[in-house]
């Protein structure tokens, strides 16, 4: 297919969509749409999208359970009318340049949840489609951090296990899930610092874990990358085989992309096959077919039960107490609240002054307060507390007079601290403001909050998606839970502690749990009468 034909293809598919979802006579989704099939035929990225909508397409229709989006890539029309996504984006005000930047074009990043169990025949799909010489999943390696260093010099060496244990014990914890590496170790830990320097079995493991540490220990795969090349990849970069006979690039992720080579990401989510599976007892035991992704999102019933703190199997909210004690804290009543919730429960927000601010805003305890008047509509669904990386954007462009490509370029400025571009957006953020009226001082002040609420803004794309996740989980727990809880048993048959948890749980609820029986166990956890 010609570049022309693909485009007019691509455009075709767009607007069906549009039509479909009866959003083909609303002038602001007309006028979106546009706006975005521009900025992606601009930007060549007609056939990357179409591709990710074929299997995905693909997979609904062999029945394999796709999730409703995920990244921000929920921030687009086009993801939405070809069915890539689930999510309205002008309904949820989410914003497509957090996706695609019209004027700093770079590679697209559409990751896809699939049921766990079924992930990999998606994939496979992709291979027979596009040829096994044509797709390849994306290679990885593992490099030696600190501890791994250290225990293999000394075994090298010959030195005694104690060496090794003594040694490691002695590096910092890692921060943020990131190792302390050992030049870093050095200056924290005075011991080890003198340990270092002696003449000791123990000094000679550093100094030669010094040499290796960074180096590359092992090689292997990404959890869900994938590349599709229009030529055979061989020809493009090496390939090597892996253990179960898929063929995988020599080339991590970021050089596979230098070399002009778009990665797709195939997720396993239980959550989903959990889902399914619950919805396939409740078909099999009350003859009902639950259209999951079309659940109305306001059900008042739902809420109560999570305002109780009902949370145990329900996506992202069974992850802690404290996660837990946060959603009823909050009192949620409809899905903007989920969404919030999910954004906010990270270290940045969690140790805020804004959260207190944001719980006592919805205790009733104070009214929201707004920096300007005229951010009130961008602010207001979060009592006046920046949460989103969106919010910061919009504010940039009410405010500031920034076009949305020049917004999202502040918020990648600010969340990855490139202190020449923070300079630079300071500069023009308050030029901006200013100019059209605005305060200095006022806006000085509301710039520094921005660069600081910027260190843990979340993507609110990603949040709305997994908020309806969330939503769908409670809401079969609501309404069947036995189907439910019979599908979180058997998903989770070989965690042993959500197993306690859950019959737990089954108790809790006055669901009995029966020892297995010859004449109706199956291979999961079943219902019976």
């Amino acid at each position: 297919m010609s570049e022309r034909k693909l485009e007019q293809y691509f455009e075709f598919k767009c607007w069906k969509g549009l039509k479909q979802k009866s959003l083909d006579s609303k002038p602001e989704y007309i006028e979106r749409l546009k706006y975005e099939i521009a900025a992606i035929k601009k930007a060549n990225y007609s056939s990357y999208l179409l591709i990710v909508a074929d299997y995905l397409d693909w997979a609904r229709k062999n029945n394999i359970p796709v999730g409703p989006g995920r990244g921000s890539a929920a921030g687009s029309l086009v993801a939405y009318c070809l069915n890539i996504t689930s999510i309205d984006p002008i309904k949820f005000d989410l914003l497509f340049e957090r996706f695609i930047n019209p004027d700093r074009v770079s590679m697209p990043d559409i990751d896809c949840d699939f049921c766990e169990k079924r992930r990999d025949e998606v994939i496979q799909y992709v291979i027979g489609k596009y040829g096994k010489d044509h797709v390849a999943q994306i290679g990885t390696f593992g490099t030696m951090k600190a501890k791994g260093a250290i225990k293999d010099v000394a075994r090298t060496l010959g030195l005694d296990l104690s060496v090794a244990d003594k040694l490691s014990k002695l590096i910092p914890p890692p921060v943020h899930g990131k190792p302390i590496p050992l030049s870093e170790s050095y200056k924290q830990v005075p011991e080890l610092s003198q340990y270092h320097k002696s003449d000791t079995p123990e000094g000679a493991t550093l100094r030669w874990a010094d040499k290796l540490e960074g180096t590359i220990r092992s090689f292997g795969t990404h959890a869900s990358g994938v590349v599709i090349s229009p030529i055979a990849i061989n020809k493009l970069i090496p390939l090597a085989a892996g253990k179960d006979g898929t063929q995988a690039t020599q080339f991590e992720m970021n050089t596979v992309e230098e070399v002009g080579l778009i990665k797709f990401d195939f997720l396993g989510l239980r959550t989903l096959t959990l889902i399914r599976a619950a919805t396939d007892l409740i078909e099999k035991h009350h003859n009902i077919d639950i259209d999951i992704e079309n659940l109305p999102t306001d059900d008042a019933s739902v809420y109560q039960k999570l305002r109780e703190g009902d949370t145990s199997g329900v996506f992202q909210l069974e992850t802690s107490s404290g996660m837990r004690d946060l959603l009823v804290a909050i009192q949620p009543t409809e899905i903007e609240d989920l969404i919030a919730l999910i954004a906010m429960f990270r270290p940045g927000p969690l140790g805020s002054p804004g959260m207190q601010m944001y719980l006592d805003v919805r205790a009733g305890k104070r009214s929201p307060a707004y920096p300007f008047d005229c951010l009130e509509p961008i602010l207001k669904p979060t009592s006046g507390w920046i949460i989103y990386q969106e919010q910061a954007m919009k504010i940039a462009v009410k405010l500031a007079g920034y076009s949305p490509s020049m917004a999202d370029d502040l918020r990648k400025a600010i969340s990855k601290k490139k202190e020449k571009e923070m300079k630079k957006h300071r500069a023009l953020f308050i030029e901006g403001a200013v100019a059209r009226g605005h305060d200095i001082d006022k806006v000085t002040q509301l710039y520094n909050e921005i660069e600081g609420f910027a260190d843990y803004c979340f993507n609110k794309s990603h949040a709305a998606a997994y908020a309806l996740i969330t939503y769908q989980t409670a809401w079969l727990k609501t309404y069947y839970p036995v189907e439910f809880m019979c599908a979180a048993l058997t998903c989770d048959y070989e965690n042993t502690d959500k197993i306690i948890k859950y019959i737990a749980e089954c108790k809790r609820l006055g669901i009995e749990i029966l020892p297995p029986d010859i004449n109706e166990s199956s291979t999961g956890f079943t219902v019976t009468e």
